[in-house]
């Protein structure tokens, strides 16, 4: 068998042989093992189930979290001419039909789908019906409540198991805690399964942690010394945009990407990074997963993450070719304190929790012991303004309703409005002048809204209304007259919020019985955070030291490439004549240590423990302006 899944390999791949555990899962699942795949980003996952799919009749059925992972999948495998087919967004009921169809007569290989797909009964019959040999279920810490991106979809996957009991499952993840993995194995049922735990150290990463009071002059010259592609993760959609337009007015190509573009605007600019238009990525976390790039020399979070799973799998994006990558994380202290207000302050208490399930159903005048299977359209910013509800805060209760199947709730809000304002400041104020009737509109989005000149920005049109005492209905008519009128640059996609109660309403005594769990998951989230900080001011310990450490494995030996070896081993002697050519310079003038790295070819921390030597032994000073200066 091994020598016809190597001829596989190199048929399709061009691989001359397997990595880490890849031959040993792929047996595995020839003798119709489950398996537990744990490897880490970049590890090759989809191969282990792609070669022994194609040395068998009959399909595979493969789960995923994102559309965009699916569509790059099915890509991937036409372009070798596999047959292979995904269930993406949007489709009709015919042409899902039609497209099972075709897996079922079309001698199609692999079926790409999300978890949600599978609440579709039509999708499970035909499902039932296809000589399936195999089920993966990719990034499968989704479907533990302990994971770090917990989808309660993904607990459909175990209806697998009953559609096809002969079919072995393949889990794959490359983030999983022994107690993630415990889940992943009971959710699906997986039976006896094979577990195989390929080490997630990256030798050719160089994992840094800079602490960065000016963090955008540092993005800067990270992103200048290199010659590869790079991504930059951020937290906000608009912060994808501030640096996006910083990078490129540095000269450096860079896109932005997050979550609220449409599937068309994703595509061109992903387009375009993968074909090396464009240098640098800048993106939330929507961007990444399943991305194949193998050429990227840089990852940079200029924000913190919530977690070290997060992390790792961002980083783990640079250096998929093997060579040297760097990772890094700017920060400082203003970051940290403001992410444990920012994310410990939107967890809600089981009061709040119970607050809004009350309103909720008063918002939909539920009498109590009804509303079990009531389903109605859902506006969540009038809700949130009728009740003066937080709307983060309110969203992750929601949410939190949703995964312990309180309610179903589409995950995307009713309408999503941004503006930019088109027109000079001058020309605005003339125009306020003239157009006395939406004046007062203007002011408070000038008020409410900083930026709204530079970038698309998301408005809150209740609330607008609010503030001014209009009607919502009355500043969107304000609003496309203003478009009309050249002022500003109106976008309005409207989207179904449907809410479905699938419990009948008791009140406190349906939170009650999961308020344990809440209050566990917001204890794990408040500690995975905290061990996140506490990565980033361990400078003691070696960084794939520590991280690896956090996922249940030991290192022996230190990497030497992080921050913390480099101190810790001195590892660049300083060129001899450095000190001579920056004593040349400070002749002419007093220089800023970012003049000096402007000026000379050498690398910075050369530069900069060059300055130090020369500080200590005196031969230098800093002035009022902190520039260093000659002691003469």
């Amino acid at each position: 068998m091994r020598e016809d899944a190597s001829q596989i390999l190199k048929k399709y791949w061009g691989h001359d042989s397997f990595r880490g555990s890849q031959a040993s899962i792929i047996d595995a699942t020839l003798q119709k093992q489950d398996v537990l795949a744990l490897l880490p980003t970049g590890g090759g996952k989809s191969v282990c189930y792609q070669v022994p799919t194609l040395l068998q009749e009959g399909i595979c059925i493969v789960v995923s979290p994102l559309i965009a992972l699916i569509e790059d999948q099915v890509n991937a495998l036409k372009r070798k001419d596999i047959r292979a087919l995904g269930l993406t967004g949007g489709l009709s009921f015919d042409e899902v039909l039609t497209l099972l169809d075709n897996c079922l007569y079309g001698n199609y290989r692999f079926l790409y789908l999300s978890p949600e797909r599978l609440q579709q009964e039509l999708v499970r019959e035909k499902i039932k019906g296809m000589p399936v040999n195999l089920i993966a279920i990719d990034e499968a810490h989704c479907i533990s409540q302990w994971g770090h991106d917990f989808r309660p979809a993904y607990l459909d996957c175990a209806i697998l198991r009953e559609l096809h009991p002969e079919a072995p499952i393949m889990a794959l993840t490359a983030t999983a805690t022994e107690r993630v993995a415990r889940d992943i194995v009971e959710n699906l049922g997986l039976n006896h399964p094979r577990v195989f735990k390929d080490s997630f150290l990256r030798k050719n990463i160089s994992y840094t942690v800079f602490w960065e009071e000016d963090k955008r002059y540092r993005l800067a010259i990270l992103c200048k010394a290199t010659q590869k592609s790079g991504i930059i993760y951020v937290r906000s959609r608009r912060m994808t945009q501030e640096l996006a337009g910083l990078l490129n007015k540095k000269g450096l190509k860079s896109h932005y990407y997050h979550g609220g573009m449409t599937s068309s605007e994703k595509s061109d600019k992903l387009n375009d990074w993968l074909h090396d238009k464009v240098q640098f990525m800048v993106a939330t976390n929507a961007f990444g997963m399943g991305v194949d790039k193998p050429d990227v020399g840089l990852v940079v979070h200029y924000q913190i993450p919530d977690n070290l799973e997060n992390y790792f799998q961002e980083s783990g994006r640079a250096g998929r070719d093997g060579k040297a990558a760097q990772a890094i994380l700017l920060t400082n202290k203003a970051d940290e304190a403001r992410l444990k207000e920012q994310f410990l302050s939107v967890l809600p208490s089981i009061t709040y929790l119970k607050l809004v399930y009350r309103k909720l159903n008063n918002y939909f005048q539920i009498s109590y012991g009804g509303g079990e299977h009531e389903s109605y359209p859902f506006h969540f910013d009038s809700f949130c303004e009728v009740y003066d509800f937080q709307y983060m805060l309110t969203y992750n209760a929601l949410r939190i309703l949703d995964q312990q199947s309180v309610i179903s709730l589409s995950q995307e809000f009713s309408r999503h409005t941004t503006v930019k304002l088109e027109a000079s400041k001058k020309d605005l104020f003339n125009y306020m002048e003239v157009n006395r009737a939406v004046a007062e509109i203007i002011q408070v989005v000038l008020r409410t809204y900083g930026g709204v000149f530079d970038f698309e920005t998301r408005i809150n049109p209740v609330l607008i209304g609010k503030k001014t005492g209009k009607s919502e209905q009355l500043i969107m008519d304000s609003l496309k007259k203003m478009e009309a009128d050249g002022l500003l640059s109106l976008h309005i996609q409207d989207r179904d919020m449907k809410i479905t109660f699938l419990l009948p309403r008791e009140d406190d005594l349906v939170i009650n019985r999961f308020a344990k769990i809440v209050k566990a998951h917001h204890r794990l989230k408040a500690q995975n955070l905290q061990k996140m900080l506490d990565y980033l001011e361990n400078d003691k310990v070696c960084r794939s030291k520590q991280l690896l450490h956090y996922f249940g494995q030991e290192l022996k030996d230190d990497c030497r490439s992080c921050d913390v070896c480099k101190r810790k081993y001195n590892t660049f002697s300083l060129p001899s004549d450095l000190t001579e050519r920056i004593l040349k310079q400070l002749r002419e003038s007093g220089s800023t240590s970012r003049e000096l790295v402007a000026s000379l070819p050498d690398d910075e921390e050369m530069i900069l423990e060059n300055l130090r030597e020369m500080l200590e032994d005196g031969s230098i000073s800093l002035n009022h302006k902190n520039e260093y200066i000659l002691n003469i």
